[in-house]
C-alpha cells in the first residue's frame, strides 16, 4: 500500500512510511530520502542529524478528503561552522502549514473568486487563505519591467461614494497591470514612479493620461524624458458631452414654447436622440440614422455640433502621421471654436499631448480594460478597505508565475 501512495503523493524524494484513514480526512506520514543538507551560511554538505522536528501539514485532497502530511524537518549541524539548521524541503516552505502545491491551487482559486468564498470552499479561514497568497507572491513573484516603453495612467473608485480613488499604472505594450498608487496625491504617484528605479523610468518613452490635468505636471518631472499623449477616447469624451450638453439645453428651451403642438412635435423628435447623435455615424443602426435625420432637419445648431463632430472624429481615424493630424486638428479648432468653445478651449490647452496622439497612436484602451477587470475584482472581494491588500490581489492575475 506505501508504495502506492508513494506514487499518488507524487513528491520527489519523497516515500510514504504509514497512513491513518480519519474518515474526512487522510494523514500521510512520510520521509525525505534524502540523507544530508546544505548548511545556508557556508554552502557545505551536511550528514550530521542533530535534532528531528515533526510537522503536519496540508496538501491537496483526494476525492474531497482533506489530506494532511506529516513530515521530520530534520535539523543538521554543519561541521564547517559549526552551529545547527534546518533543513530545506522543496514541498513546504519554512514554517508553513500548507504544501506549495496547495498554496498554488489556493492562489489560483483566488484569482478567479473571493477570498471569503475560496476560504469556505476549502475549510480555510479569511487570514489563511491572505496568509497563502502572501507567502506565494514572496515565493513566485515575476514583475518585470525590463521591456516597459509605454505607461497608461489612470484611476478607479477603491470605494463608492468614499472619494476613494486609486491610480492605475499599465504597460500598455503588454496590456499588464504594472503598479497601483494608493491615492491621487501627488507623492504616492511619485512613490511608485520611483520605487521603479532610474533604469525603468528612463526607458519609458510615451505616458498616455486622461485630460484631468493631475499627473501632467508630475509626469513632467518624473520622467523628463517620456512624451505625454492625452488618450484620444477621452478628447473625443471631451466633444460628445459638449454636443450633448446642447442637446439638453434645446430640450429645455422646447418646454418654455408656448405653442403646445411645436412643443410636442420638438420634444418626441428629440427624445431617445442621445445616440444618434454621439455614436459614430458609420456605425448606427437604420433608426438611429432615421432620428439623427429627423433631429438635424428640426435643429440646426445641433445638426452643425454634429457634423464638426464627425469631422473631429474622422482627423483621429484618417490622419496619416503627425503632421497632417496637426494641420487637420488646427484646421478643426478654427471653424470650431464658436461651436464647441468649451472643447476648443481644453484642445488648445492640451494641444501638444493631443497632437502626440498622431506620432505613434498610443491610446489608453488597455487601461480601460484592465481598469474593468479591477472593478470585478473589488465587487469580488465586497470592497476593500486596506490598499495592500487590494494592490496585491490584483498584481497576482497579471504576475505571479504558478504551473
Amino acid at each position: 500500500m506505501q508504495p502506492l501512495l508513494t506514487q499518488l503523493l507524487n513528491l520527489d524524494s519523497v516515500v510514504v512510511e504509514d497512513y491513518y484513514d480519519l474518515g474526512e480526512q487522510i494523514i500521510l506520514e512520510i520521509e525525505t530520502t534524502k540523507d544530508c543538507a546544505i548548511c545556508p551560511r557556508c554552502g557545505q554538505m551536511s550528514y550530521n542529524t542533530h535534532q528531528n522536528h515533526f510537522h503536519m501539514a496540508r496538501d491537496l485532497s483526494i476525492s474531497n478528503r482533506q489530506v494532511y502530511l506529516k513530515f521530520n524537518r530534520r535539523q543538521f549541524k554543519c561541521h564547517s561552522c559549526k552551529k545547527p539548521f534546518s533543513e530545506t524541503l522543496d514541498f513546504i516552505g519554512k514554517r508553513r502549514r500548507h504544501t506549495d502545491r496547495f498554496a498554488e491551487m489556493i492562489v489560483k482559486q483566488v484569482i478567479h473568486s473571493g477570498t471569503h468564498n475560496v476560504a469556505q470552499n476549502n475549510s480555510l479561514t479569511d487570514d489563511e487563505v491572505w496568509s497563502i497568497v502572501e507567502y506565494m507572491s514572496k515565493k513566485q513573484w515575476s514583475l518585470d519591467l525590463s521591456e516597459l516603453r509605454r505607461l497608461g495612467m489612470d484611476e478607479i473608485s477603491l470605494r463608492k461614494g468614499q472619494d476613494d480613488y486609486v491610480v492605475v499604472f499599465v504597460d500598455l505594450d503588454k496590456k499588464e497591470l504594472v503598479g497601483l498608487a494608493e491615492s491621487r496625491k501627488h507623492k504616492d504617484i511619485k512613490e511608485v514612479l520611483e520605487s521603479w528605479g532610474d533604469k525603468v523610468l528612463s526607458q519609458i518613452k510615451e505616458v498616455s493620461i486622461d485630460l484631468s490635468g493631475n499627473y501632467r505636471g508630475l509626469v513632467q518631472k518624473v520622467l523628463p524624458e517620456a512624451d505625454i499623449v492625452a488618450d484620444r477616447f477621452h478628447v473625443m469624451k471631451l466633444v460628445n458631452e459638449e454636443l450633448n450638453r446642447a442637446r439638453n439645453a434645446e430640450k429645455r428651451e422646447i418646454n418654455d414654447l408656448k405653442d403646445e403642438a411645436q412643443k410636442k412635435e420638438l420634444q418626441a423628435i428629440l427624445k431617445n436622440s442621445k445616440y444618434a447623435l454621439l455614436k459614430p455615424e458609420g456605425r448606427l443602426t437604420e433608426k438611429q440614422r432615421l432620428k439623427l435625420k429627423e433631429v438635424k432637419e428640426a435643429s440646426p445648431k445641433l445638426a452643425e455640433m454634429h457634423r464638426h463632430k464627425e469631422l473631429f472624429r474622422a482627423i483621429f481615424e484618417e490622419s496619416r502621421n503627425w503632421k497632417d493630424g496637426v494641420f487637420k486638428l488646427l484646421d478643426w479648432l478654427k471653424d470650431a471654436q464658436s461651436i464647441f468653445q468649451s472643447s476648443a478651449a481644453t484642445i488648445g490647452r492640451w494641444f501638444e499631448e493631443i497632437s502626440n496622439y498622431f506620432e505613434s497612436r498610443t491610446t489608453s484602451g488597455a487601461v480601460e480594460g484592465i481598469n474593468n477587470r479591477l472593478k470585478l475584482i473589488k465587487r469580488l472581494g465586497y470592497g476593500f478597505r486596506n490598499f495592500e491588500n487590494f494592490r496585491l490581489r490584483c498584481l497576482i492575475c497579471w504576475h505571479l508565475t504558478i504551473s
